[in-house]
């Protein structure tokens, strides 16, 4: 496969783009996501909870001492997306 076109997708469970090893969901990702749930909001707000679910127990697991508190998850993994379509001009 070509890394050029390898998609960015978590590496769990240190939860970090296995591209570009930003935090995940990176940019790119959240624009992906964007994309290919354009047309069911309620789908993406719901893909996402169960990827704040699974990251939270596993950034724990791997570390509890330091993980990440559930406001800067929530703000990373769910905060960022629009969960409303945008209103027609």
């Amino acid at each position: 496969m070509n890394t050029g076109t390898r998609p960015h997708l978590p590496m769990r469970p240190l939860w970090i783009c296995k591209r570009c090893a930003h935090p995940w969901p990176c940019a790119e990702a959240r624009l992906a996501l964007l994309v290919e749930y354009a047309n069911d909001r309620v789908a993406l707000a719901v893909y996402l909870c169960e990827q704040l679910y699974d990251a939270a127990q596993e950034l724990h697991r791997l570390n509890p001492y330091e993980a990440p508190s559930p406001q800067t998850l929530f703000a990373r993994f769910v905060g960022w997306a629009p969960l409303r379509s945008p209103l027609p001009p």
